[in-house]
């Protein structure tokens, strides 16, 4: 056996360029058994000893699996020396692309590995006052830049130093291409810093047509997603040199705001008769208020001795301010407003829509479902109580308004013209003749 090998050797040896092509062919062969041997038995086994421990985002990642590409790259890279006949030029070309093809490897198994920091540290309860995924992003885009000039240098076999050297002439032009990536940086900075928004904070952006939660912030654009399930990306400076409202405050108050007005009648307000305030006595909350009110009242007007004899002089109850006393104590008693919080019923300027009283206060839950269906029930028990007072809600005449106002004048012009009787016919002959 030992003899027909060196036969063989020694006929090898006579043809030179069929050497190398087998020598070449039998270093690729070796490079491919050893990606299998990495992949299909070390990693595998690997993967299985790692699929229960908290390493397993290692697998999920793909950095091992990465990482074993380095093994082909270096078997080709070390037995490309050993291959007789090979040009130097092609030894030089091979090793250098085996080379730059291990560090570019190893940055992007570094960029994965970045990817599970940030992936374990979301985990964290702090992880949304302070995400380092902008951080994170930065080095990775400086291992890539250290990447690209180890691969350049490697490549065109030159010191990397030779490439380091020529960046201060190009500063300038680095800093014209990366301005937005620097600026993002700084805007990052500020906002973790400054913990001016969070993940999961409802902002709203007007400017931007953004208004809904903070699903990611990255370094470059901050995504939000619309309460009509759109994403609108914001890139992160704007949100230092543009305003926008961040609605975590009320979510961590515990209440949410309840401002609107019910537009009155103002022809419909009058003051309240003798028999209008025996009426409105039937109500449990107004009854103390009635009381009291016509207690001060009274006192009020013994004063006025001979004066208070005319009715223009004297105060008296109206059906707006009761309305008012009623809707306040209304809200006081409800178990879904928040007792703590400003509560008060004014009066707004008149408008030609009608007087505005306003309802500001404070529901006891944020939810927004439950907050609604809170903010209709308060005014659906407004609107329909409203003619207890004598006060009607005001509104633009509609279409309907205006046929049914038309018939009405229509009726009343043709009717005397139907009544009238029509002369007979004797009469009509002595009638004079024009």
């Amino acid at each position: 056996m030992q003899e027909e090998l060196s036969v063989w050797l020694d006929w090898l040896r006579a043809h030179p360029e069929l050497q190398t092509l087998v020598a070449s062919a039998t270093l690729i062969v070796a490079a491919w058994l050893a990606n299998w041997v990495v992949k299909r038995i070390l990693v595998r086994g690997l993967y299985k000893v790692l699929r229960n421990s908290r390493a397993a985002e290692l697998q999920n990642f793909g950095i091992i699996r990465r990482l074993s590409n380095i093994v082909p790259a270096l078997v080709l890279s070390i037995g490309v020396t050993t291959v007789p006949g090979l040009p130097e030029a092609a030894v030089t070309v091979v090793r250098n692309v085996c080379g730059g093809f291990i560090v570019l490897t190893i940055a992007l198994a570094i960029g994965a590995l970045l990817d599970i920091i940030n992936l374990l540290y979301q985990r964290r309860a702090d992880a949304r006052v302070h995400p380092i995924k902008g951080y994170l992003q930065v080095v990775k885009i400086v291992v890539y830049a250290i990447a690209t000039i180890l691969i350049i240098a490697t490549l065109i076999d030159r010191s990397p130093l030779i490439l380091l050297s020529g960046l201060g002439a190009m500063a300038a032009v680095l800093m014209l291409i990366f301005q937005d990536t620097i600026l993002s940086l700084v805007a990052s900075v500020q906002i973790s810093s400054n913990d001016i928004i969070r993940v999961g904070d409802w902002i709203e952006v007007p400017q931007l047509n953004a208004d809904g939660d903070v699903i990611d912030i990255a370094l470059h654009t901050v995504k939000v997603q619309n309460w009509d399930k759109t994403i609108t990306s914001i890139p992160t400076k704007r949100f230092i040199s543009d305003s926008f409202k961040n609605w975590r405050g009320m979510q961590e108050s515990g209440g949410r705001r309840i401002k609107r007005s019910v537009y009155l009648d103002q022809q419909s307000v009058h003051f309240l008769n003798p028999e209008e305030c025996e009426h409105l006595h039937r109500f449990n909350l107004l009854d103390d208020y009635l009381t009291e009110k016509r207690r001060e009242i009274d006192d009020w007007n013994a004063k006025l001795e001979e004066r208070g004899k005319e009715p223009v002089n004297t105060r008296r109850i109206t059906n707006i301010g009761s309305f008012r006393a009623y809707v306040e104590r209304y809200l006081r008693s409800h178990r879904y407003i928040h007792q703590d919080m400003t509560l008060m019923v004014r009066q707004l300027s008149p408008t030609a829509d009608g007087l505005p009283l306003e309802i500001y206060c404070f529901t006891n839950t944020v939810e927004w479902v439950k907050y609604e269906s809170i903010q209709s029930d308060i005014f659906d028990h407004l609107l329909a109580i409203l003619p207890e007072f004598g006060l009607r809600v005001f509104q633009h005449p509609s279409g309907a308004d205006m046929r049914e106002g038309y018939g009405s004048v229509n009726r009343l012009v043709s009717r005397p013209m139907l009544e009238q009787p029509r002369p007979d016919r004797h009469e009509e002959a002595h009638a004079p003749q024009s």
